[in-house]
């Protein structure tokens, strides 16, 4: 199949802004992918999976049901009762996937039901998972990659040519991952795509969490998010959003996927092409239906389509504190009002805040105003879904963290900082 510009939009259109067979525009659904940065307690360096990483995933999840397979990665997949799939990550991080849930509190139950045992069993076996956007105490030189299958060898060579965040991201980072409906195509998918990719700096700005780096302050609320804007602009960051309908949006995307460089394969000369420009070689092989969505994977803005929207903008989020991104975006856009009201506060997509919020997080003031406008807006929405959406306790949880953190300009990063200078002051002491 010759791949044309029609047949690119067209693909995108049917498995990127068109919903899966069988999802339903009236029952939403919400998904997550929750990561965590394996270390030994001990030591604190990163967690060998040959030695210690698989054995505790093996050794606990026989005892919870889990059954194993080969991912095709270099790494097993463990799949568990309730239909979640845990992973491996390049430098080592456990990667949780958790089945699509048709109520927030549904989710956030699988969640625990995984993650709160997971943890409490690698303290028992020597090691921590860390609910962290990035190590905080290792340099990358003291993590290697771990998995070497093919796709993970490319990109790391890939990312090596522009910046030592590359290495960083694959290997020593976190995050929170949140999965949206898109809803009915032509009323809710254009405005949610929008409302994301404009909410983006907020979710950074809001769970910031990884100001510190091999043991020092980065002069960054979120050195993850950072990482990410040091990266290839080419297939990061946020999109316009500007499309009003189906096809625009899948025509606005096909742009930005045909101008990123195609990773997975090198041109005559050992350069790295845009997509587009691979199509229009006639001296190789043209590129087929499949290397475009391997191409499409390779990709990653803030928020990525995917038949579903998957919002990439938190660092990893402490368990206890799941209930705060599920109810921010699921309230402000699963409830009607409340997508309207968030479309009204954010405006237009910003590249800029984008940069801001890893950088200052809510304390630049016009990310901590939106900020808090945004989770009123949010829990007013789940609230208005009522308790078959998201619990009482659930709601109320979410409302803690707002309270705690974000009506107060504050982001878990100064918890990071706190913690830090408290562990300084105690080696001065000792000293």
């Amino acid at each position: 199949m010759t791949l044309s510009r029609d047949v690119l939009a067209h693909d995108l259109l049917d498995t990127a802004f068109s919903p899966p067979t069988g999802a339903s525009p009236d029952v939403p659904r919400v998904g997550a992918e929750v990561e965590l940065i394996a270390v030994d307690v001990a030591t604190r360096r990163p967690c060998a999976v040959e030695r210690s990483t698989l054995p505790l995933l093996r050794a606990h999840g026989a005892r919870w049901g889990w059954r194993e397979e080969w991912s095709g990665k270099g790494a097993p997949v463990f799949h568990t009762p309730d239909g979640g799939r845990l992973t491996l990550e390049p430098g080592g991080q456990v990667e949780l996937s958790a089945a699509p849930a048709r109520s927030a509190s549904a989710l956030l139950a699988s969640l625990r039901a995984t993650v709160v045992p997971l943890r409490a069993a690698a303290i028992e076996a020597g090691a921590e998972l860390l609910a962290v956007g990035i190590d905080p105490r290792n340099p990358v030189e003291r993590a290697p990659l771990q998995l070497r299958g093919e796709r993970y060898a490319r990109m790391a060579e890939y990312f090596a040519g522009i910046d030592p965040a590359g290495a960083r991201m694959m290997r020593q980072t976190a995050a929170f991952q949140l999965s949206l409906d898109l809803g009915d195509p032509r009323a809710d998918a254009p405005r949610r795509w929008r409302v994301l990719n404009a909410a983006a700096p907020l979710v950074v700005a809001i769970f910031a969490n990884s100001p510190r780096y091999a043991g020092a302050a980065t002069g960054c609320r979120s050195w993850r998010a950072e990482g990410w804007r040091r990266l290839d602009p080419r297939r990061t960051g946020v999109l316009p959003a500007a499309g009003g309908t189906p096809e625009a949006c899948a025509e606005e995307y096909l742009d930005f996927a045909l101008a990123a460089p195609a990773i997975m394969r090198r041109g005559d000369g050992g350069e790295y092409l845009p997509f587009a420009a691979w199509c229009a070689r006639d001296r190789e092989p043209p590129p087929t239906l499949d290397d475009w969505r391997t191409h499409l994977t390779t990709l990653f803005p803030e928020v990525r389509p995917r038949g579903y929207l998957e919002l990439r903008s938190a660092d990893a989020v402490a368990p206890e504190w799941y209930a705060a991104p599920v109810a921010l975006l699921t309230g402000a856009l699963y409830h009607a009002p409340a997508l309207a009201e968030a479309e009204l506060l954010l405006g237009d997509p910003d590249a800029e805040l984008l940069r801001r919020a890893g950088v200052c997080a809510l304390r630049d003031p016009r990310l901590a105003r939106a900020a808090a406008d945004l989770a009123r807006i949010a829990l007013a929405g789940c609230k208005a879904l009522g308790p078959a959406w998201i619990s009482g306790a659930d709601l109320e949880s979410a409302r803690e963290f707002f309270e705690r953190y974000t009506f107060r300009g504050r982001s878990p990063a100064d918890d990071a900082d706190a913690a830090a200078e408290e562990s300084g002051a105690r080696g001065e002491a000792a000293d």
